[in-house]
């Protein structure tokens, strides 16, 4: 009986050597199958690289635009008060009748400032007695009572005047609000 073991044995040997020799044998690759895959990998790093940059083009182009839109921010903001001083000063002279002349000079010096500021994309922002008061857009200089119920939370007057440029609030309205 024991040679009937062996034999058995080694049997059970060789078919265990046969599987292990199948199973080494099917997994490998060949040389170009290889090669497609690496060519597969940087295809793909290709395509995501050249999708960045494109997105890095996109991003610099609307930021050069907004720079260009926004690039006289500073000498805007400091020509703010000198329109102010113009609005007032027309304010006193239409009260004296008198300086007839020296009002239609200052009117037109004023129109041609507004005028060239507006080209550049400043614009003033519309804000009258009696609109809703919204912080967002609204700077609250102080609170009153409120003449009637209708103007509680309302605008009762407009202190300074509000300015954008382009599509950016360089200086918020000052207002005062009905309490």
């Amino acid at each position: 009986m024991s040679k009937k073991k062996e034999k058995q044995e080694e049997i059970e040997d060789q078919q265990n050597s046969e599987t292990q020799t199948e199973t080494v044998e099917t997994p490998e690759l060949t040389v170009e199958e290889k090669l497609q895959e690496e060519l597969g990998q940087e295809k793909d790093k290709f395509l995501r690289l050249f999708a960045e940059f494109e997105n890095y083009k996109k991003r610099t182009s609307k930021e050069r635009i907004e720079l260009f839109k926004t690039a006289s921010k500073d000498v805007m903001v400091s020509m703010l008060p000198v329109l102010d001083d113009f609005e007032r000063a027309l304010m006193h002279i239409e009260e004296d009748k008198e300086a007839e002349e020296l009002r239609k000079g200052v009117v037109l010096i004023y129109q041609k400032l507004l005028n060239t500021l507006g080209q550049k994309g400043l614009a003033a922002m519309e804000v009258k007695q009696g609109d809703t008061f919204d912080s967002e857009v609204h700077q609250a200089i102080t609170q009153v009572p409120a003449p009637s119920e209708d103007l509680k939370g309302k605008i009762i007057d407009v202190v300074e005047k509000g300015y954008i440029l382009g599509e950016t609030v360089i200086r918020f309205p000052k207002v005062v609000i009905g309490q």
